[in-house]
């Protein structure tokens, strides 16, 4: 059967060695609907981002751009502002008719830690194709904060595909009047559109910008830091914002999403004729997600939104975003929020978690 491929398909594909790895598996890297893909053990400072290319391998294009390579076994500081490419733990023998997409983990989003996927002979980022055999790399480009990593880090996911699996808009119309997928209206317009909520009950904070200038993160401590230290508060008591050029936010959807255990979804950016601003790249949603929280009313969707080159008026309900839903191949015998550790269920607005939680 064609759709998203489920846990269990992981495995089996990790027992056939069509998934392969260079240290043993971890538990949790095995997702509802992919994988968690870890930091080899050295990374590389190169002067500029960049593609394989057809034809072409990312070791031969790196030995153009590397400026130095580091050790992570003790752990390094990836500067701000900087480009790094890192080998990964896991590489791929695809079968000839599996594709596959990576996305970046919704805590290093949450950071402003641009990082993406390449591949030897790759044209596009986080996009993989049938039948690839070959190393994964993650490149790696801090924007907002410096980070501590270390191997076996985790901050990009991988999806495997069996065939095309997304709900063309009727379909999706059909599937919310079943089962909502949003609490209220539902926009659908390639894919279901989601907003930004600026006028949260009870409160005029509606969001956080991130400070220009703060300490080094280090990756694996959860909850310890203090927000204060790196982000500054946004408010607005009128339903709307001002984004200042260049600077980087976290918000919050004003819808409640809700993905059903036999769908995944993916967050795209509102392609839209505004061009001021865009969504973060950040953007796996996970069967369940929304489902275990309140009986299936839905989580927020957090948005990590950098402004462009002007001064932008956000408004209170301006979509922002859209989900593009796919088929599972079959129901997962793991569900986000049930049983697993899943950091962003029943959320609202809220930083990454290695922050302690604002007073």
């Amino acid at each position: 059967m064609t759709g998203v491929l489920p846990s269990q398909t992981i495995e089996t594909m990790l027992a056939r060695q069509e998934i392969k790895l260079a240290a043993p598996l971890l538990d949790g890297q095995i997702q509802p609907a992919s994988l968690d893909l870890r930091l080899g053990t050295v990374a590389y400072r190169v002067r500029a981002s960049f593609l394989a290319g057809q034809g072409r391998t990312v070791a031969e294009r790196l030995q153009e751009f590397e400026m130095h390579r580091i050790d992570l076994r003790e752990g390094a500081v990836l500067e701000k502002g900087c480009v790094y490419l890192v080998p990964l733990m896991e590489s791929l023998d695809l079968p000839a008719h599996v594709t596959a997409v990576a996305n970046a983990k919704s805590s290093t989003g949450r950071l402003d830690l641009l990082t993406r996927t390449i591949t030897d002979g790759g044209e596009e980022f986080d996009r993989i194709r049938a039948g690839y055999s070959g190393p994964l790399y993650a490149e790696i480009c801090p924007r907002s904060f410096s980070v501590l990593a270390r191997p076996g880090m985790r901050l990009n996911q991988i999806r495997f595909r069996d065939g095309q699996s997304v709900l063309d808009d009727d379909t999706l119309r059909a599937l919310h009047a079943r089962t909502p997928l949003v609490d209220g209206d539902a926009v659908i317009e390639d894919g279901l559109g989601f907003s930004v909520d600026l006028r949260l009950p009870g409160t005029d904070l509606v969001g956080y910008r991130a400070k220009p200038h703060t300490g080094v993160i280090d990756l694996e401590r959860i909850g310890v830091y203090d927000p204060r230290d790196y982000w500054e508060e946004v408010r607005s008591d009128n339903g709307h914002i001002i984004l200042d050029p260049g600077a980087f936010y976290i918000l919050v959807s004003r819808e409640a999403v809700h993905i059903p255990p036999q769908y995944a979804a993916e967050m795209a950016p509102y392609l839209a004729m505004v061009g001021e601003f865009r969504v973060h790249y950040a953007g796996f949603f996970d069967p369940g997600f929304g489902h275990a929280a309140a009986g299936g009313a839905g989580s927020r969707g957090v948005l990590e939104v950098r402004c462009h080159e002007a001064p932008f008026v956000l408004e209170h309900g301006q979509v922002v975003g859209r989900l593009v839903y796919e088929r599972m191949a079959e129901l997962p015998q793991q569900l986000y929020g049930a049983g697993i550790a899943s950091n962003y269920q029943g959320q609202g607005l809220k930083l990454s978690k290695h922050f302690k939680t604002p007073s």
